[in-house]
């Protein structure tokens, strides 16, 4: 009887010793449930790095961007795209917290664009706070003397240089809430007051009126009014004018947004082709 009674311990011992697994089961199971979830199809709609992961897939594949964005827009190929945001950065570093845009990284955009026969058109987005005159005037004769058709629209301030940005496409917009600050050149720093730097100043200060005036449909007289008007802006000569007033003076062509302005720049790729046949 002793011996049955201990037994039976002995067995249920045994049994419950068989129903637990090992450490050798336990890691056999583990590595099942690692290669089972290895084979379960991916997510689509993530980018994995390589090409190739996804072609079984029905669904698009799109790219993860670092905003959290899932989407990616494919580029219009025969349409070049320039933006001219911040300020515009000279022969001078500006400082790396402030937002500009650098006319070495413009002009070549620029030259490409006129290069390539895939690009039929070029569309300018403006929003700056000016910046080196210089630079700005380079771009905007470079965008200026291109034989394709250019449309620019200032979306946010196409202000000081930005002005002769502007007016340098074929066709030019301005967004309903846009606005322009039209002011003579000024500069920071030291400044050696002999005549021959006034006279100086004055020369750039013509090449740069000459040039809006050439290229835009505002009266001589009434764009120097506006740029040496000293009611409008505290402590500084000049006017800011919003959308409505600069197209009425003709300094820009028409109030619109993106959508206007690309189906005015895709009827002059039209008229220019039709020219060409």
């Amino acid at each position: 009887m002793e011996n049955k009674d201990l037994n039976i311990p002995q067995q249920s011992n045994q049994s419950t010793q068989s129903k637990q697994p090992s450490f050798n089961d336990m890691d056999s199971q583990r590595n099942y449930k690692q290669n089972k979830s290895s084979v379960e199809p991916k997510n689509p709609f993530i980018f994995s790095g390589t090409p190739n992961d996804n072609e079984d897939s029905d669904q698009p594949v799109e790219n993860v961007k670092q905003v959290g964005s899932i989407t990616q827009v494919e580029p219009v190929k025969d349409i070049c795209f320039i933006s001219i945001i911040g300020e515009i950065e000279g022969h001078s570093s500006l400082p790396p917290q402030s937002k500009t845009t650098k006319y070495e990284h413009i002009i070549p955009l620029i030259i490409g664009a006129e290069m390539d026969p895939e690009i039929k058109g070029v569309l300018i987005l403006i929003n700056t706070m000016g910046g080196d005159v210089e630079a700005g005037l380079a771009i905007s004769e470079l965008v200026a003397s291109i034989s394709k058709p250019t449309v620019s629209i200032v979306l946010g301030g196409g202000h000081s240089i930005g002005t002769a940005l502007a007016v340098s496409a074929e066709y030019s917009f301005i967004a309903p809430t846009g606005t322009m600050t039209i002011h003579p050149i000024r500069t920071s720093g030291l400044v050696i007051g002999v005549p021959q730097t006034f006279r100086y100043f004055q020369k750039m200060q013509e090449r740069i009126t000459n040039f809006i005036v050439m290229n835009s449909n505002v009266d001589r007289q009434a764009l120097l009014d506006y740029m040496y008007d000293t009611d409008e802006i505290a402590n500084d000569v000049g006017t800011v004018l919003n959308a409505e007033e600069v197209v009425s003076i003709g300094l820009i062509d028409e109030i619109g947004g993106f959508s206007k302005a690309m189906k005015k720049l895709r009827e002059l790729i039209d008229k220019m082709e039709r020219q060409v046949e």
